[in-house]
């Protein structure tokens, strides 16, 4: 008879948001590969009596052993290691400037957090919202602030698929019609070939000896490129691209959803957790949006302001979304390679952004070091 009992108004409210991400994801085409679950998720757990996020419930167990313990962000970073080629990224390493502006977003939403009165450990947990990265927020926020997680990772990922709904206007209005249609000739130049195998290895040394504590993550990340450059494990590489990458997918997201109970999301904290999120990720284009045309002011109109906007993690909607900002404006442009050439480089920027602010993190004060 329990069971036949209305629905609490809070739990419908949250089986509104779970169809809302399912709705973005399957008729908007937003994040479908995450949206998809988490709010499917979202809808499950919310279902009175299902007892799925209760000890012994099927999503529960998955985020005991998935993300309590952090596994799932460390193998969806091998499996996107294994898809990320670099050499765009090796041609024109200039790039990479645009990618520490664009992680001021972190900055700002954290100092922000701070002063609405969350302490240090809650303020990186939404702080990192601004890395634009999903798997760097859920890893940094179940460390630091696991109470945290269900907004973070519902607006890190929300936010992420509506990129495009952002960086359009943003860089309409910063980057004037004729900047928009700088053309930058793609000249691939020569490198040698044994960087791409050298690279993963001494990218991993590097940021793990300056912030050992996030050694999981640069080093999952790098681990799966290596396996991808290397040229002698072809089954592992491909494995780690699909097989590792789609399971750990589908496990990550439904539990996620399953942490999106009401009782515990639908709380003004949750609504501070998303407007400070929009905070971060307009910030974070807009300031390399910015660094971007003093770059060009610099360089004598070399460069074209949109490849600011790819300095971020977004990869590869940011890097697409400024190509196709600049075809707008001249159907010949063609900023594609180095578009997508920074934006990978603000996918290493933002790991390396979230294994400083683990490292890091305790210099804020009052923060157990972890």
């Amino acid at each position: 008879m329990s069971a036949l009992l209305p629905f609490p108004f809070s739990n419908i409210v949250m089986i509104g948001v779970g169809v809302l991400l399912v709705y973005v994801a399957v008729w908007k085409r937003y994040e479908p590969l995450l949206l998809v679950p988490i709010g499917f998720g979202a809808i499950l757990v919310n279902l009175p009596f299902s007892g799925l996020n209760e000890p012994g419930g099927f999503l529960r167990i998955l985020y005991d052993v998935g993300i309590a313990t952090e596994l799932f962000p460390i193998l969806i970073f091998i499996g996107l290691g294994a898809m990320i080629d670099f050499s765009a990224l090796f041609e024109r390493p200039w790039v990479m400037v645009f990618s520490i502006p664009a992680q001021l977003g972190i900055l700002a939403a954290l100092l922000l957090s701070l002063a609405l009165g969350f302490n240090p450990a809650e303020a990186i947990s939404i702080g990192i919202i601004g890395a634009m990265d999903g798997p760097t927020a859920i890893y940094v926020t179940s460390t630091y602030a696991p109470s945290l997680l269900p907004a973070v990772t519902v607006c890190a990922y929300s936010y992420m698929s509506l990129i495009p709904l952002l960086q359009i206007p943003l860089s309409k209005l910063i980057v004037s019609k004729r900047e928009r249609a700088i053309r930058m000739d793609y000249k691939p130049s020569r490198y040698p070939k044994v960087m791409k195998i050298v690279f993963p290895i001494l990218v991993t040394v590097i940021v793990g000896s300056l912030a050992p504590k996030g050694i999981p993550l640069i080093g999952s990340l790098m681990f799966g490129n290596f396996l991808r450059e290397s040229g002698v494990v072809d089954r592992l590489a491909k494995s780690a691209q699909n097989e590792l990458a789609n399971i750990t997918t589908i496990l990550l997201g439904i539990a996620i959803g399953g942490t999106m109970v009401a009782d515990q999301f639908l709380r003004l904290q949750t609504i501070l957790i998303f407007a400070l999120g929009l905070v971060a990720f307009i910030v974070g284009l807009s300031c390399g949006l910015l660094s971007a045309k003093l770059l060009n002011i610099i360089t004598k109109g070399k460069v074209n302001p949109l490849l600011g906007a790819t300095g971020v993690s977004a990869f590869p909607m940011a890097g697409r979304t400024a190509h196709l900002i600049a075809r707008e404006e001249d159907q010949g442009n063609w900023l594609l390679m180095h578009a997508m050439a920074a934006n990978v480089g603000g996918q290493i920027a933002s790991v390396i952004a979230g294994a400083a602010l683990l490292t890091y993190g305790e210099m804020l004060g009052a923060l157990p070091a972890v």
